[in-house]
């Protein structure tokens, strides 16, 4: 569905900024120049108005405010990010990047601790916000399987007039997809409200199940206290997203068995102020130069993924080894017995 819609919305600029121009140009060209400014930063002003509210929201609150030439500098890159995501991405490449298991550079599979096969290499799953779908992921997708990661991403529906809760299907899919190529549980990065979806997936599965579907999950700019900004909204699932709603309030804490990390920003344009985007008892990681979709691209956030990815892996080759080490020691046991 969003698919569709920005698709709708950025032909019909074109169409707009053409008709416009073939109207003025030939009667004034200043009315003409100026008509397709407007068009052209239709998003600019809506990103700037957006940082306006979020300083007047955090100085309210008595939150401290990055400097007004951090936040310059992060409206130009969102709005960099903005053309390039919704302009693009998101409406023409959903399906640029598939998904994919790891190959090396000369595009041959790379194989796991198991010859032969992938298993035992720990996925990483992205789940992506409001208002996008898995073409927001493209980089991430191409970059982790450049380096030999196994990774997917799903587009959530529907996308909208319903709840949360009717997402969880999608990724729930994706991860059970994910654990039976690879064997074990996959990190999740996800950004916005894709941070909601995964709480509201892992709600739903049985006792015990949490451990072995999600090994770590990674929140950018998730809105986990609710966003100020929602409370403008008038349809689900936004309106579940207000600071205090019963639906957040019904979602409760995550299971203790799953740790998360959540990724905040003073400079977020969406979710604000910063301690919204944070789970109690998870590890937080704040900067104060990105706004929303600037974040998902930080290098920080980024390096800070592929760290996590790297000690997964290492804690799961060690339990292999243990494993191996202590079928060996039964089978020597065994023969010992025998003779």
């Amino acid at each position: 569905m969003n698919t569709w819609f920005w698709r709708a919305v950025v032909m019909g600029s074109w169409l707009a900024l053409l008709l416009w121009c073939g109207y003025w140009w030939p009667r004034s060209v200043a009315t003409a120049l100026a008509g397709a400014a407007l068009i052209a930063g239709g998003a600019g002003l809506q990103l700037g108005t957006q940082m306006l509210m979020m300083r007047m929201v955090l100085r309210r609150r008595g939150v401290p405010l990055p400097s007004a030439m951090i936040a310059l500098r992060a409206w130009l890159s969102e709005w960099r990010w903005a053309w390039r995501l919704f302009g693009w991405q998101i409406p023409f490449g959903e399906h640029a990047e598939p998904d994919g298991v790891p190959v090396d550079r000369e595009g041959k599979q790379v194989q796991g601790p198991v010859q032969g096969q992938v298993q035992g290499q720990v996925g990483v799953v992205l789940v992506h916000g409001y208002f996008c779908n898995r073409g927001v992921w493209t980089v991430w997708l191409r970059r982790l399987k450049s380096r030999g990661i196994a990774c997917m991403a799903m587009t959530l529906e529907p996308a909208h007039g319903s709840p949360v809760d009717a997402m969880v299907d999608d990724l729930d899919r994706c991860v059970k997809a994910m654990v039976q190529q690879t064997g074990c549980a996959p990190l999740l990065v996800a950004h916005s409200m894709g941070g909601l979806v995964v709480r509201a997936w892992l709600k739903r599965l049985d006792a015990g199940e949490s451990a072995r579907h999600a090994a770590h999950v990674v929140t950018v700019a998730t809105p986990h206290g609710g966003a100020w900004l929602a409370r403008f909204a008038q349809r689900l699932p936004a309106v579940e997203m207000r600071e205090g709603s019963d639906w957040l309030q019904r979602l409760g804490p995550p299971p203790e068995d799953v740790s998360f990390s959540c990724w905040c920003s003073s400079s977020d344009n969406i979710v604000f102020p910063p301690d919204l985007a944070v789970l109690p008892n998870a590890q937080r990681h704040q900067v104060d130069d990105a706004a929303h979709m600037q974040l998902l691209f930080d290098a920080r956030v980024w390096q800070h993924c592929l760290q996590l990815h790297a000690q997964l892996q290492e804690r799961l080759q060690q339990r292999y080894q243990a494993a191996e080490a202590g079928a060996s020691a039964a089978d020597a046991g065994a023969r010992a017995c025998g003779s």
